[in-house]
């Protein structure tokens, strides 16, 4: 009897412990600025975004461009960022592979950008996001302006007549 009492009771207890957590997750987002502890994301503009032109049975490449803004000059902590595939369910769909150069670049002062240094003070290590993991993390030191990219890639197409989703990747980045 317990047995079986267990076994309904446990689904209800799990599913009740992990429902709120989606909504406490996404009740903080107000705008394209999110901040957080003197840290501000803010997300590039649509046109300077990455591309890539996706063909039923070919591999190709992509065209650079910008994801993320990270603004910590108020902070002088150290950031662990992830940036996350939120449509990889989709892109599985349609790619054999999926794999992009993430670059990370650090405002020198006078609004050029140069290759960033990590939290060791040294020049950040090559960083891959792909289908594979779905995600990929950095850390960053504090008190600078970050701006996160996809500098190359590379794929193979599979499929491009899908019902439901797109062959485009879309990009979250959360920052602890």
């Amino acid at each position: 009897m317990t047995k079986k009492l267990f076994r309904r009771i446990f689904p209800l207890v799990a599913f009740l412990l992990l429902a709120p957590w989606p909504i406490a997750y996404t009740a903080g987002y107000s705008s394209d600025t999110v901040p957080q502890d003197g840290i501000q994301i803010s997300a590039a503009e649509v046109s300077a975004a990455p591309a890539l032109t996706a063909v039923d049975k070919t591999i190709g490449g992509v065209t650079p461009g910008d994801l993320f803004f990270i603004d910590t000059t108020d902070s002088g902590a150290d950031i662990q960022a992830t940036l996350h595939f939120t449509n990889a369910s989709e892109l599985v769909n349609s790619y054999r592979y999926l794999i992009l150069k993430v670059g990370l670049y650090v405002d020198n002062g006078s609004g050029e950008w140069e290759p960033a240094y990590g939290a060791d003070g040294e020049l950040a290590p090559d960083t891959f996001i792909s289908l594979r993991n779905g995600y990929t993390g950095f850390t960053l030191p504090g008190y600078a302006k970050y701006k996160v990219t996809i500098d190359s890639g590379s794929f193979y197409c599979t499929n491009t007549d899908i019902d439901v989703g797109s062959t485009s990747p879309t990009f979250y980045l959360t920052v602890n």
